[in-house]
């Protein structure tokens, strides 16, 4: 089994409390097995998720000054969701850092996407606590890099509505249509959510605090969407 120093080395980073990382990789169902009493990484993880967060948004309120709050919403949901942050845990190897229970480990735990998705949440919630919050930033933005740059590629960020007129139309004369499916929550602090349709098909569903900005949130999932297709598209005629 590797070492926690392997572990800091890709990481790039070394703890003054070696302990905060050993907890980080410790799994929920070591507690099960062995009593009440050990310690796992859920109260890690729960503070590496807010960590995450904030950093993530943080760029991407700098890096798109121009965006509206549904898009930016829409960009860090593909930066931190699951499979995104799992993809990050395994290239940092985190699978082979865990320590299970011998159930967790027999059914597969070591290498189940949304366990190492967790655990890198929990590592980065060690390294804030071993630290502070300008290196924990630093580290994130530094593993994230490689997903932070392929937003540059993603469809134009700045007007998603304009683009996906612009794209669908290039087809077809036929606009898309925004339907509002649902409002909720007091006058001061209102949630909408809004749905794109083109030819009768839905494309994308996006929410935000006004119906503008459910309308560019739904957008741009329906630019991805169309961005996913393409690209699968590519892919097959390639074969």
């Amino acid at each position: 089994m590797p070492t926690l120093a392997e572990l800091e080395a890709e990481l790039g980073y070394r703890f003054r409390d070696l302990a905060l990382l050993r907890l980080a990789v410790t799994h929920p169902s070591l507690a099960h097995e062995l009593g009440g009493g050990q310690q796992h990484n859920q109260r890690l993880e729960f503070l590496g998720d807010a960590v995450l967060q904030l950093a993530i948004t943080t760029r991407l309120y700098q890096q798109f000054p121009e965006l509206g709050e549904g898009p930016l919403t829409q960009a860090r949901a593909q930066l931190v969701n699951r499979s995104t942050l799992a993809t990050h845990g395994r290239r940092l190897d985190l699978g082979s850092h865990l320590v299970l229970s011998r159930g967790e480990e027999t059914s597969g735990g070591r290498t189940r996407g949304s366990t190492i998705a967790d655990t890198f949440e929990a590592v980065v919630g060690a390294v804030f606590l071993d630290s502070d919050y300008a290196t924990v930033r630093d580290l994130v933005l530094r593993i994230c890099r490689d997903s932070l740059g392929e937003l540059e590629s993603l469809p134009s960020l700045a007007n998603p509505k304009g683009e996906l007129q612009e794209r669908l139309q290039a087809k077809s004369p036929e606009p898309p249509h925004y339907e509002l499916k649902s409002s909720c929550g007091p006058d001061h602090n209102r949630s909408f959510e809004c749905a794109v349709y083109h030819h009768g098909v839905e494309l994308g569903r996006g929410s935000g605090r006004s119906k503008k900005s459910a309308e560019s949130a739904a957008a741009f999932a329906a630019l991805e969407k169309l961005r996913t297709e393409a690209t699968s598209d590519e892919a097959t005629n390639a074969s």
